[in-house]
C-alpha cells in the first residue's frame, strides 16, 4: 500500500514517530493482530491535521484507533496507516455555565479512567458510570461506552470532529445519533466528505458533587467489576452486544454450553461468558472461530444473532 515517496514522506514530517510494518499485537488489548503498514503517533493537531490531508491527496487509507482494548486486528494486518491520538490529544479542563452543571472538555485522547479520576478529584458527578472502562475518550464515544448505570450519550454536550477536508466543526448533542454501544453522525455531516471524521474532543455536562463520597462509590463499582469480569486476563471487554430485551449475551452464551470452550489459544471466559480472552499466545483465527462458533450456537439454539461490540479490522 505505501510505496517508496509515502515513507520518505512519512518519515520525513513524523521523525521517531512513525513506525512501519508495525505489529499490531504490540498495540490491542488482546495482543494479537498482523502488522499495519505504517503506525503514527502525531504529536500536535496540525500533524494529525497534515497526515489526514496528505493520506486524502494520496489515496492511502487510514485507521485511528485509541487504546486498542475495544479492537480485534486479523492476522493479516492493516494496510494503510494506523493512527493513534493519545500523544497529541490529551488535555481536560472544566468551566462552570450559566446554566445547570459544569462542562468538563476531555481530548479524544484521553484515557477514560484519567477523566473520571479528573472528575472524582474535582466533585463533579456524571462519570462514574465508565469506572474501570478502558480505552480513550474518543474511542469511547464512538461506541457510547458505558455500562449497567450509564453511557456517555447520558453526559455528553457536544463534541469537536476533524473533517477530512482538513477542518474542524463542534456538533450539539441533538445533532448526534446514539444507539446501543455506537454513534452515526447525521446526514448533514456525512455529507461534506464520504470518510469517517475523526473525533477531536467533547464536552461533557457534569454536576457538583462530594469527592468523597464519589470515590467510595467509585470503589464500590470497581470492586463489583473485578468480582464480575476476568480483569487482568487479555481480552477486548465484552464481545457481543446485548439483545434489545430478554437474556444477556453472556447469559445466552453460558446456556449454550460454551462457558470455558477453548480453541487454540483462545478461550471464553469461565467468570464471565461475554469474554474472550487470549489464554495461550491465541491468533486472531483463533478468535475468530470462537465468534463464529458462539454466534452460530446461539443462533441454533434461541434464534438469536449476536453481533460483535468489539471492532474487527484487517485484511
Amino acid at each position: 500500500m505505501l510505496d517508496s515517496d509515502s515513507k520518505i514522506w512519512l518519515e520525513r514530517r513524523f521523525k521517531n514517530s512513525v513506525r512501519f510494518d508495525e505489529s499490531m499485537s504490540k498495540h490491542t488489548s488482546l495482543r494479537v493482530g498482523g502488522a499495519a503498514d505504517a503506525f503514527v503517533m502525531p504529536e500536535k493537531l496540525e500533524e494529525l491535521a497534515a497526515l489526514i490531508k496528505w493520506s486524502r491527496q494520496n489515496d492511502i487509507p487510514y485507521l485511528v484507533i485509541g487504546d486498542g482494548t475495544n479492537l480485534l486486528v486479523k492476522d493479516s494486518g492493516i494496510r494503510g496507516i494506523v493512527i493513534i491520538l493519545t500523544k497529541c490529544l490529551k488535555r481536560i479542563s472544566k468551566r462552570d455555565t450559566e446554566k445547570d452543571g459544569i462542562i468538563v472538555t476531555a481530548l479524544a485522547g484521553v484515557r477514560m479512567q484519567a477523566l473520571c479520576s479528573f472528575a472524582i478529584k474535582n466533585g463533579l458527578k456524571g462519570m462514574n458510570f465508565a469506572i474501570g472502562i478502558p480505552g480513550t475518550v474518543g474511542g469511547g464515544i464512538m461506541m457510547n461506552a458505558g455500562t449497567a448505570h450509564g453511557s456517555i450519550k447520558s453526559i455528553l454536550d457536544s463534541i469537536k470532529i476533524l473533517l477530512p477536508a482538513g477542518h474542524a466543526k463542534i456538533i450539539m448533542r441533538e445533532n448526534l445519533n446514539f444507539d446501543y454501544r455506537g454513534l452515526s453522525l447525521k446526514d448533514e455531516v456525512r455529507e461534506v466528505n464520504q470518510d469517517q471524521p475523526i473525533i477531536l474532543g467533547a464536552c461533557f455536562r457534569l454536576y457538583p458533587s462530594d469527592p468523597q463520597e464519589l470515590q467510595k462509590d467509585a470503589e464500590k463499582k470497581l470492586k463489583v467489576r473485578k468480582e464480575r469480569q476476568p480483569t487482568g486476563m487479555l481480552s477486548a471487554g465484552c464481545f457481543f452486544k446485548n439483545p434489545l430485551s430478554g437474556k444477556t449475551a453472556g447469559e445466552l452464551i453460558d446456556l449454550s454450553g460454551l462457558k470455558g470452550k477453548s480453541i487454540g489459544g483462545a478461550k471464553i471466559s469461565l467468570k464471565h461468558a461475554n469474554f474472550i480472552i487470549n489464554k495461550d499466545r491465541a491468533s486472531a483465527s483463533d478468535i475468530l472461530t470462537i465468534i463464529e462458533l458462539v454466534q452460530e450456537t446461539v443462533s441454533k439454539k434461541f434464534n438469536i444473532n449476536l453481533k460483535p461490540e468489539v471492532k474487527i479490522v484487517g485484511q
